[in-house]
């Protein structure tokens, strides 16, 4: 019966969980919007979500650097809990090599609370669906 629980309530779990996630990574690219040289990240929501919910583990993909001392730290992939960053493509790339757009951030970051609000919604309802089932026999 707990399983039958579990599987029911798994899609919005994992789908908070990313939304999460993400609204991080959007605050983060909000902040450091006049950092020289900082580059915008985000994470593809749909490709996450449809991974974590098939159990197939995300694709990490190698960071190969040219040290050009020794007192340089080896890199590696910038991964958010098995969920590869991915770089934005600018419209219109700033003299600093600042790529992140304001109002793609903002848009983005709201629609992501939307989708956040909206996640938590439908599952405080098939919690409470749940409840009123198991209160009345």
């Amino acid at each position: 019966m707990l399983d039958k629980l579990e599987q029911s309530l798994q899609f919005q779990q994992q789908a908070l969980g990313l939304l999460n996630r993400r609204q991080n990574i959007l605050a983060s690219n909000i902040a450091n919007a006049d950092t020289p040289g900082y580059q915008a990240r985000d994470i593809d929501f749909a490709a996450q979500l449809k991974k974590t919910l098939a159990k197939q583990p995300p694709v990490q993909h190698a960071v190969h650097l040219t040290m050009t001392s020794g007192k340089h730290i080896a890199g590696r992939a910038a991964v958010v809990n098995n969920h590869p960053l991915l770089y934005r493509i600018p419209d219109q790339p700033s003299a600093d090599g600042n790529t992140v757009d304001m109002d793609r951030e903002r848009v983005s970051f709201v629609d992501n609370n939307i989708k956040y609000q909206t996640s938590l919604t439908m599952l405080g309802a098939q919690i409470k669906g749940m409840m009123s089932v198991i209160s009345q026999g």
